[in-house]
Protein backbone atom coordinates (compact mmCIF):
# COMPACT_ATOMS: atom_id res chain seq x y z
CA UNK A 1 0.00 0.00 0.00
CA UNK A 2 1.21 3.29 -0.89
CA UNK A 3 -2.02 5.11 0.77
CA UNK A 4 -3.69 5.98 4.05
CA UNK A 5 -6.81 7.48 3.95
CA UNK A 6 -10.50 7.24 5.71
CA UNK A 7 -12.44 3.69 6.12
CA UNK A 8 -14.85 4.85 3.54
CA UNK A 9 -12.18 5.51 0.95
CA UNK A 10 -10.60 1.57 1.97
CA UNK A 11 -13.51 0.28 0.30
CA UNK A 12 -13.19 1.48 -3.24
CA UNK A 13 -9.51 -0.13 -2.73
CA UNK A 14 -9.57 -3.50 -2.85
CA UNK A 15 -6.55 -4.86 -0.44
CA UNK A 16 -6.05 -1.69 0.91
CA UNK A 17 -6.87 -2.50 4.66
CA UNK A 18 -4.01 -4.58 6.85
CA UNK A 19 -5.75 -6.35 10.27
CA UNK A 20 -3.00 -5.95 12.84
CA UNK A 21 -4.92 -7.86 15.27
CA UNK A 22 -3.81 -5.55 18.30
CA UNK A 23 -0.03 -4.26 16.90
CA UNK A 24 1.09 -0.84 16.43
CA UNK A 25 1.29 1.13 13.73
CA UNK A 26 4.00 4.49 13.90
CA UNK A 27 5.76 6.42 11.44
CA UNK A 28 9.06 4.36 9.76
CA UNK A 29 11.50 6.47 12.01
CA UNK A 30 14.58 8.42 11.03
CA UNK A 31 17.79 8.04 12.26
CA UNK A 32 19.64 11.43 11.62
CA UNK A 33 23.10 10.75 12.57
CA UNK A 34 24.93 7.57 11.54
CA UNK A 35 27.98 5.68 9.70
CA UNK A 36 26.76 2.68 7.58
CA UNK A 37 29.95 1.26 6.26
CA UNK A 38 32.24 1.40 9.65
CA UNK A 39 28.52 -0.33 11.25
CA UNK A 40 28.72 -2.98 8.71
CA UNK A 41 32.12 -3.67 8.76
CA UNK A 42 31.57 -4.96 12.43
CA UNK A 43 29.49 -7.63 10.91
CA UNK A 44 32.30 -8.90 9.74
CA UNK A 45 35.25 -7.38 12.04
CA UNK A 46 35.77 -7.01 16.00
CA UNK A 47 33.22 -5.60 18.03
CA UNK A 48 35.08 -4.71 21.25
CA UNK A 49 31.86 -3.46 22.92
CA UNK A 50 32.54 -4.52 26.60
CA UNK A 51 36.29 -5.84 26.53
CA UNK A 52 37.06 -6.59 30.28
CA UNK A 53 40.96 -5.30 29.61
CA UNK A 54 43.56 -4.67 27.57
CA UNK A 55 44.91 -8.09 27.43
CA UNK A 56 41.45 -8.76 25.92
CA UNK A 57 41.47 -6.73 23.24
CA UNK A 58 45.15 -7.84 22.45
CA UNK A 59 44.31 -11.52 22.70
CA UNK A 60 41.08 -10.78 19.78
CA UNK A 61 43.47 -9.39 18.03
CA UNK A 62 46.13 -12.01 17.64
CA UNK A 63 42.93 -14.93 16.95
CA UNK A 64 42.13 -12.45 13.93
CA UNK A 65 45.28 -12.01 12.76
CA UNK A 66 46.57 -15.95 12.80
CA UNK A 67 42.77 -16.38 11.65
CA UNK A 68 43.63 -14.58 8.34
CA UNK A 69 47.64 -13.30 8.42
CA UNK A 70 48.56 -9.90 6.99
CA UNK A 71 44.73 -8.89 6.31
CA UNK A 72 43.55 -5.39 7.77
CA UNK A 73 42.12 -5.96 11.08
CA UNK A 74 39.29 -3.81 11.63
CA UNK A 75 37.42 -3.26 15.07
CA UNK A 76 35.34 -0.85 17.31
CA UNK A 77 33.86 -0.18 20.50
CA UNK A 78 36.70 -0.30 23.05
CA UNK A 79 36.75 1.69 26.30
CA UNK A 80 38.95 2.24 29.06
CA UNK A 81 37.00 3.26 31.61
CA UNK A 82 36.75 0.26 33.69
CA UNK A 83 40.00 -1.04 32.53
CA UNK A 84 42.50 -2.55 35.21
CA UNK A 85 45.41 -0.82 33.43
CA UNK A 86 46.00 2.07 30.42
CA UNK A 87 45.25 0.73 26.81
CA UNK A 88 47.93 -1.17 24.54
CA UNK A 89 50.75 0.63 24.04
CA UNK A 90 51.87 0.24 19.88
CA UNK A 91 54.26 -2.64 20.61
CA UNK A 92 52.29 -4.62 22.23
CA UNK A 93 49.57 -4.38 19.94
CA UNK A 94 52.30 -5.23 16.87
CA UNK A 95 53.02 -8.02 18.45
CA UNK A 96 49.63 -9.53 18.56
CA UNK A 97 49.02 -8.41 14.85
CA UNK A 98 51.89 -9.92 13.93
CA UNK A 99 52.52 -7.75 11.10
CA UNK A 100 49.40 -6.93 9.80
CA UNK A 101 47.34 -3.89 9.87
CA UNK A 102 45.31 -2.96 12.78
CA UNK A 103 42.63 0.06 13.01
CA UNK A 104 40.48 -0.06 16.29
CA UNK A 105 38.28 2.86 17.13
CA UNK A 106 37.38 3.79 20.65
CA UNK A 107 33.86 3.58 20.93
CA UNK A 108 33.71 7.56 20.52
CA UNK A 109 35.53 6.81 17.22
CA UNK A 110 37.67 9.81 18.01
CA UNK A 111 40.37 7.97 18.87
CA UNK A 112 42.13 4.66 18.11
CA UNK A 113 44.50 1.86 18.60
CA UNK A 114 46.79 1.44 15.04
CA UNK A 115 49.66 -0.68 14.43
CA UNK A 116 52.60 -0.14 13.22
CA UNK A 117 52.19 -1.38 9.64
CA UNK A 118 48.89 0.38 9.44
CA UNK A 119 50.97 3.83 10.22
CA UNK A 120 53.39 2.92 7.27
CA UNK A 121 50.14 3.41 5.13
CA UNK A 122 49.62 6.94 6.72
CA UNK A 123 52.51 8.60 6.87
CA UNK A 124 50.94 12.10 7.15
CA UNK A 125 50.44 10.59 10.69
CA UNK A 126 53.90 10.57 11.83
CA UNK A 127 54.83 13.47 13.09
CA UNK A 128 50.94 14.91 14.23
CA UNK A 129 50.00 15.48 17.41
CA UNK A 130 50.04 12.02 19.73
CA UNK A 131 51.26 10.23 17.10
CA UNK A 132 53.78 8.22 18.80
CA UNK A 133 52.23 6.64 21.55
CA UNK A 134 48.57 5.11 22.82
CA UNK A 135 45.97 6.09 20.99
CA UNK A 136 45.71 8.46 18.03
CA UNK A 137 43.67 11.59 17.86
CA UNK A 138 42.69 14.36 16.18
CA UNK A 139 44.66 14.46 12.86
CA UNK A 140 46.79 11.85 13.00
CA UNK A 141 43.43 9.90 13.84
CA UNK A 142 42.09 10.89 10.88
CA UNK A 143 45.12 10.20 8.41
CA UNK A 144 45.06 6.62 10.09
CA UNK A 145 41.18 5.87 9.67
CA UNK A 146 41.66 7.34 5.78
CA UNK A 147 44.24 4.73 5.50
CA UNK A 148 42.56 1.36 6.95
CA UNK A 149 39.38 3.18 5.51
CA UNK A 150 41.58 2.31 1.60
CA UNK A 151 42.67 -0.71 2.96
CA UNK A 152 39.08 -1.80 2.71
CA UNK A 153 37.89 -3.36 -0.71
CA UNK A 154 34.60 -2.37 -3.09
CA UNK A 155 33.30 -6.08 -2.53
CA UNK A 156 33.93 -5.75 1.42
CA UNK A 157 32.47 -2.32 1.46
CA UNK A 158 29.09 -3.17 -0.56
CA UNK A 159 28.76 -6.19 1.64
CA UNK A 160 29.09 -3.97 4.90
CA UNK A 161 26.47 -1.50 3.09
CA UNK A 162 23.80 -3.78 2.49
CA UNK A 163 24.04 -5.32 6.10
CA UNK A 164 23.75 -2.12 7.71
CA UNK A 165 20.97 -1.38 5.52
CA UNK A 166 18.98 -4.75 5.99
CA UNK A 167 19.26 -4.49 9.94
CA UNK A 168 18.01 -1.13 9.79
CA UNK A 169 14.83 -2.20 7.97
CA UNK A 170 14.43 -4.65 10.99
CA UNK A 171 14.00 -1.79 13.29
CA UNK A 172 11.31 -0.12 11.93
CA UNK A 173 13.81 2.91 10.14
CA UNK A 174 12.74 4.22 6.73
CA UNK A 175 15.26 6.92 6.51
CA UNK A 176 18.98 7.46 7.60
CA UNK A 177 21.45 10.65 7.80
CA UNK A 178 24.69 9.45 6.57
CA UNK A 179 27.44 11.87 8.28
CA UNK A 180 30.21 11.20 5.66
CA UNK A 181 33.25 13.36 5.46
CA UNK A 182 37.12 13.47 4.21
CA UNK A 183 37.87 12.26 7.77
CA UNK A 184 35.40 10.39 8.05
CA UNK A 185 34.77 7.68 5.05
CA UNK A 186 35.18 9.08 1.43
CA UNK A 187 33.36 10.41 -1.78
CA UNK A 188 33.47 7.04 -3.16
CA UNK A 189 32.02 5.52 -0.05
CA UNK A 190 29.23 7.98 -0.33
CA UNK A 191 28.63 7.55 -3.64
CA UNK A 192 28.56 3.48 -3.42
CA UNK A 193 26.01 4.24 -0.26
CA UNK A 194 23.68 5.88 -2.55
CA UNK A 195 23.41 4.22 -5.49
CA UNK A 196 22.38 0.95 -3.46
CA UNK A 197 19.89 2.65 -1.29
CA UNK A 198 18.45 3.14 -4.26
CA UNK A 199 18.12 -0.70 -4.88
CA UNK A 200 17.46 -1.94 -1.22
CA UNK A 201 16.71 -0.28 2.20
CA UNK A 202 15.85 2.73 3.86
CA UNK A 203 16.62 6.17 1.95
CA UNK A 204 19.70 7.46 2.77
CA UNK A 205 20.42 11.19 3.03
CA UNK A 206 24.15 11.83 2.68
CA UNK A 207 25.90 14.91 3.83
CA UNK A 208 29.41 15.82 3.27
CA UNK A 209 31.08 17.49 6.27
CA UNK A 210 33.92 19.65 4.81
CA UNK A 211 33.98 23.23 5.25
CA UNK A 212 33.82 26.08 2.33
CA UNK A 213 34.26 29.67 1.99
CA UNK A 214 32.22 30.34 -1.21
CA UNK A 215 28.55 29.44 -2.41
CA UNK A 216 30.96 28.74 -6.05
CA UNK A 217 32.69 25.70 -3.92
CA UNK A 218 29.76 24.61 -2.01
CA UNK A 219 28.02 24.27 -5.14
CA UNK A 220 31.26 22.00 -6.65
CA UNK A 221 31.18 19.87 -3.59
CA UNK A 222 27.96 18.90 -3.53
CA UNK A 223 27.77 18.38 -7.24
CA UNK A 224 31.32 16.16 -6.82
CA UNK A 225 29.76 14.32 -3.78
CA UNK A 226 26.11 13.78 -4.63
CA UNK A 227 25.38 15.01 -1.01
CA UNK A 228 21.88 16.92 0.27
CA UNK A 229 24.14 19.60 2.30
CA UNK A 230 27.54 20.07 3.52
CA UNK A 231 26.62 19.22 6.97
CA UNK A 232 26.75 16.44 9.61
CA UNK A 233 30.73 15.39 11.02
CA UNK A 234 31.88 18.79 9.91
CA UNK A 235 34.32 18.65 12.97
CA UNK A 236 34.42 22.05 15.57
CA UNK A 237 35.84 19.48 17.93
CA UNK A 238 36.07 16.06 19.08
CA UNK A 239 34.32 14.08 21.90
CA UNK A 240 34.45 13.80 25.74
CA UNK A 241 35.45 10.05 25.94
CA UNK A 242 39.10 11.02 23.81
CA UNK A 243 39.18 14.20 25.65
CA UNK A 244 38.93 16.03 22.51
CA UNK A 245 35.68 17.75 23.06
CA UNK A 246 36.92 21.73 23.10
CA UNK A 247 35.82 22.82 26.77
CA UNK A 248 35.73 26.15 28.48
CA UNK A 249 37.51 24.69 31.65
CA UNK A 250 39.99 21.81 31.63
CA UNK A 251 39.07 18.23 31.86
CA UNK A 252 38.74 17.23 35.52
CA UNK A 253 40.26 13.93 34.76
CA UNK A 254 43.40 16.28 33.37
CA UNK A 255 43.52 19.07 34.52
CA UNK A 256 46.02 20.91 31.77
CA UNK A 257 43.98 19.80 29.25
CA UNK A 258 40.83 20.91 27.86
CA UNK A 259 40.41 19.28 24.18
CA UNK A 260 40.95 20.14 20.79
CA UNK A 261 39.17 22.98 18.51
CA UNK A 262 39.74 22.19 14.64
CA UNK A 263 37.40 25.40 13.02
CA UNK A 264 37.29 28.96 15.17
CA UNK A 265 34.38 31.47 14.20
CA UNK A 266 35.36 32.31 11.07
CA UNK A 267 36.01 29.41 9.50
CA UNK A 268 32.35 28.57 10.94
CA UNK A 269 31.21 32.05 9.70
CA UNK A 270 32.50 31.44 6.34
CA UNK A 271 30.95 27.84 6.00
CA UNK A 272 27.48 28.45 7.00
CA UNK A 273 27.40 31.63 4.95
CA UNK A 274 28.06 30.13 1.91
CA UNK A 275 25.67 27.67 1.84
CA UNK A 276 23.41 29.57 2.69
CA UNK A 277 24.10 31.29 -0.62
CA UNK A 278 24.55 28.10 -2.26
CA UNK A 279 20.83 27.47 -1.05
CA UNK A 280 21.85 24.49 0.52
CA UNK A 281 22.39 22.89 4.41
CA UNK A 282 25.36 23.80 6.95
CA UNK A 283 26.15 22.02 9.91
CA UNK A 284 28.76 20.68 12.24
CA UNK A 285 29.74 18.21 14.84
CA UNK A 286 29.70 20.33 18.28
CA UNK A 287 30.00 18.67 21.45
CA UNK A 288 32.25 20.79 24.13
CA UNK A 289 30.98 23.92 25.63
CA UNK A 290 33.78 25.84 23.62
CA UNK A 291 32.89 24.70 20.64
CA UNK A 292 29.16 25.73 21.29
CA UNK A 293 30.70 29.50 21.52
CA UNK A 294 32.53 29.16 18.69
CA UNK A 295 29.33 27.33 16.61
CA UNK A 296 27.11 30.28 18.15
CA UNK A 297 29.49 33.15 17.22
CA UNK A 298 29.55 31.67 13.86
CA UNK A 299 25.97 31.08 12.81
CA UNK A 300 25.36 34.76 14.23
CA UNK A 301 28.08 36.13 12.29
CA UNK A 302 26.78 34.33 9.40
CA UNK A 303 23.52 35.46 9.48
CA UNK A 304 24.22 38.79 9.50
CA UNK A 305 26.22 38.59 6.28
CA UNK A 306 23.03 36.95 4.61
CA UNK A 307 20.20 38.86 6.05
CA UNK A 308 18.81 39.35 2.75
CA UNK A 309 18.74 35.69 1.61
CA UNK A 310 16.41 32.66 2.37
CA UNK A 311 18.33 30.54 5.07
CA UNK A 312 17.93 26.87 5.00
CA UNK A 313 17.24 24.97 8.43
CA UNK A 314 21.13 24.48 9.15
CA UNK A 315 21.92 21.55 11.79
CA UNK A 316 24.11 20.85 14.79
CA UNK A 317 25.31 17.25 15.98
CA UNK A 318 24.98 16.09 19.37
CA UNK A 319 25.34 19.63 21.04
CA UNK A 320 26.01 18.67 24.38
CA UNK A 321 26.66 21.40 26.27
CA UNK A 322 25.03 24.27 25.75
CA UNK A 323 23.22 27.44 28.15
CA UNK A 324 19.69 28.41 28.60
CA UNK A 325 20.54 31.76 26.03
CA UNK A 326 22.60 29.73 23.06
CA UNK A 327 19.08 27.70 22.99
CA UNK A 328 17.09 30.71 22.53
CA UNK A 329 19.96 31.95 19.97
CA UNK A 330 19.60 28.55 18.23
CA UNK A 331 15.78 28.51 18.10
CA UNK A 332 15.73 32.26 16.87
CA UNK A 333 18.19 30.91 13.89
CA UNK A 334 16.01 27.92 13.15
CA UNK A 335 19.03 25.81 13.83
CA UNK A 336 17.83 21.69 14.13
CA UNK A 337 19.77 20.00 16.55
CA UNK A 338 20.33 16.39 15.73
CA UNK A 339 20.81 14.67 19.10
CA UNK A 340 21.66 10.95 20.48
CA UNK A 341 20.08 9.70 23.91
CA UNK A 342 21.65 6.66 24.02
CA UNK A 343 24.65 8.94 25.24
CA UNK A 344 22.74 10.15 28.13
CA UNK A 345 21.95 6.10 28.92
CA UNK A 346 25.53 4.97 28.49
CA UNK A 347 27.58 7.95 29.98
CA UNK A 348 25.23 10.45 32.04
CA UNK A 349 24.41 9.95 35.39
CA UNK A 350 26.33 10.88 38.36
CA UNK A 351 29.10 8.69 38.08
CA UNK A 352 29.77 7.67 34.10
CA UNK A 353 31.98 9.29 31.80
CA UNK A 354 30.88 12.69 31.40
CA UNK A 355 31.07 12.87 35.57
CA UNK A 356 34.71 11.89 35.56
CA UNK A 357 35.58 13.50 32.56
CA UNK A 358 33.90 16.90 34.05
CA UNK A 359 32.88 16.22 37.53
CA UNK A 360 29.77 16.08 38.65
CA UNK A 361 28.09 19.62 38.68
CA UNK A 362 29.40 20.20 34.75
CA UNK A 363 28.06 16.79 33.77
CA UNK A 364 24.77 17.24 35.15
CA UNK A 365 23.86 19.69 32.53
CA UNK A 366 24.99 17.32 29.03
CA UNK A 367 22.35 16.69 26.83
CA UNK A 368 19.70 19.27 27.60
CA UNK A 369 16.84 17.88 25.65
CA UNK A 370 14.01 19.68 27.54
CA UNK A 371 15.64 23.20 27.19
CA UNK A 372 16.36 23.01 23.88
CA UNK A 373 12.58 21.82 23.13
CA UNK A 374 10.95 24.34 25.62
CA UNK A 375 13.26 26.83 23.48
CA UNK A 376 11.82 25.84 19.98
CA UNK A 377 14.46 24.08 18.86
CA UNK A 378 13.40 21.58 16.29
CA UNK A 379 15.26 18.02 17.75
CA UNK A 380 16.18 15.06 15.83
CA UNK A 381 17.15 11.49 17.40
CA UNK A 382 19.91 9.48 15.85
CA UNK A 383 22.54 6.28 17.19
CA UNK A 384 25.25 7.57 15.32
CA UNK A 385 26.35 4.57 14.84
CA UNK A 386 28.57 2.07 15.19
CA UNK A 387 28.94 4.77 18.57
CA UNK A 388 25.95 3.59 19.77
CA UNK A 389 23.44 1.07 17.74
CA UNK A 390 20.30 2.06 15.66
CA UNK A 391 17.29 1.15 17.56
CA UNK A 392 14.91 4.19 17.85
CA UNK A 393 12.54 2.46 21.05
CA UNK A 394 15.99 2.28 22.92
CA UNK A 395 16.60 6.35 21.91
CA UNK A 396 13.18 6.84 22.77
CA UNK A 397 13.26 5.51 25.91
CA UNK A 398 16.33 7.18 26.81
CA UNK A 399 15.50 10.51 25.70
CA UNK A 400 12.53 10.21 28.23
CA UNK A 401 13.95 8.45 30.88
CA UNK A 402 17.39 11.14 31.16
CA UNK A 403 19.76 10.29 33.60
CA UNK A 404 19.47 13.99 35.25
CA UNK A 405 15.78 15.08 36.15
CA UNK A 406 14.21 17.37 34.49
CA UNK A 407 16.89 17.08 31.37
CA UNK A 408 14.28 14.80 29.39
CA UNK A 409 11.42 14.74 26.64
CA UNK A 410 8.08 13.39 27.07
CA UNK A 411 7.31 10.36 24.86
CA UNK A 412 5.18 12.33 22.67
CA UNK A 413 7.81 14.87 22.02
CA UNK A 414 10.82 11.89 22.13
CA UNK A 415 8.55 9.94 18.91
CA UNK A 416 8.28 12.95 17.34
CA UNK A 417 11.71 13.88 17.06
CA UNK A 418 12.57 10.22 16.16
CA UNK A 419 9.72 10.92 13.17
CA UNK A 420 9.06 14.12 12.01
CA UNK A 421 12.26 15.45 13.37
CA UNK A 422 14.21 13.80 11.28
CA UNK A 423 12.63 15.18 8.54
CA UNK A 424 12.89 18.44 9.29
CA UNK A 425 16.58 18.17 9.78
CA UNK A 426 17.08 16.69 6.29
CA UNK A 427 15.32 20.24 5.10
CA UNK A 428 11.88 18.78 4.68
CA UNK A 429 9.07 21.03 5.89
CA UNK A 430 6.40 19.03 4.24
CA UNK A 431 3.21 18.83 6.24
CA UNK A 432 2.74 15.10 6.36
CA UNK A 433 6.43 14.05 6.76
CA UNK A 434 7.27 11.97 9.61
CA UNK A 435 3.22 11.37 10.06
CA UNK A 436 0.58 9.30 9.23
CA UNK A 437 -2.06 11.16 7.33
CA UNK A 438 -4.52 10.52 4.84
CA UNK A 439 -3.10 10.90 1.00
CA UNK A 440 0.54 10.93 1.86
CA UNK A 441 2.89 8.31 0.46
CA UNK A 442 2.67 5.03 2.61
CA UNK A 443 5.93 5.42 5.31
CA UNK A 444 5.27 3.15 8.49
CA UNK A 445 6.19 0.68 11.09
CA UNK A 446 4.48 -2.11 12.62
CA UNK A 447 5.37 -3.52 15.41
CA UNK A 448 4.55 -6.14 17.73
CA UNK A 449 1.80 -6.23 20.82
CA UNK A 450 3.94 -4.73 23.47
CA UNK A 451 3.21 -1.20 24.16
CA UNK A 452 6.33 0.63 23.21
CA UNK A 453 5.78 2.99 25.45
CA UNK A 454 3.62 2.06 28.41
CA UNK A 455 6.48 0.28 30.93
CA UNK A 456 6.51 -3.04 29.24
CA UNK A 457 9.76 -4.88 29.81
CA UNK A 458 11.60 -5.49 26.32
CA UNK A 459 11.69 -3.84 23.05
CA UNK A 460 8.87 -4.47 20.80
CA UNK A 461 9.52 -6.30 17.22
CA UNK A 462 9.19 -4.86 14.01
CA UNK A 463 7.10 -6.75 11.74
CA UNK A 464 7.20 -4.71 9.01
CA UNK A 465 8.71 -1.84 7.32
CA UNK A 466 7.03 0.43 4.42
CA UNK A 467 8.69 3.38 3.58
CA UNK A 468 7.08 5.37 0.69
CA UNK A 469 5.21 2.36 -0.14
CA UNK A 470 8.46 0.31 -0.68
CA UNK A 471 8.15 -2.73 1.44
CA UNK A 472 11.54 -2.97 3.31
CA UNK A 473 11.45 -5.46 5.55
CA UNK A 474 8.57 -7.90 6.53
CA UNK A 475 6.99 -10.53 8.60
CA UNK A 476 3.50 -10.46 7.67
CA UNK A 477 3.62 -11.87 4.36
CA UNK A 478 0.28 -13.82 4.43
CA UNK A 479 -1.28 -10.50 4.91
CA UNK A 480 -3.46 -9.79 1.80
CA UNK A 481 -2.04 -6.45 0.62
CA UNK A 482 1.94 -6.58 0.35
CA UNK A 483 2.55 -3.17 1.74
CA UNK A 484 -0.04 -2.87 3.65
Amino acid sequence: MTWTGSAAQSLERPGAVLDLAGATITPAFVDAHVHATATGLLVDGLDLTGCPSPRALLDAVAARAAARPGALVWGHGWQELDWPGPAPDRAALDRAAAGAPVYLSRVDVHSALVSSALLERAPAAVGARGWSSGPLSTQAHHHARRAALAAVDARTREAAQRAFLADTATRGVGVVHECAGPDISSVADLAALLALAGELGPDVVGYWGQAVRTADEARELLAATGARGLAGDLFVDGSLGSRTAALRAPYADEPTHAGHRYLDPDAIAAHVAACTLAGVQAGFHVIGDAAADAALAGLGDAARRTTARAHPAHRIEHLEMLDPAQAAELAALGVVASVQPLFDACWGGPTGMYAERLGPDRAAGMNPYARLHAAGVVLALGSDAPVTPVGPWEAVRAAVAHRTPSSGLTAAQALTAHTVGGHRAAGDRTPTAGRLVAGAPASYAVWDGTDPLGGAPGTPRCLRTVQRGRLLHDTLSDTPGSAG
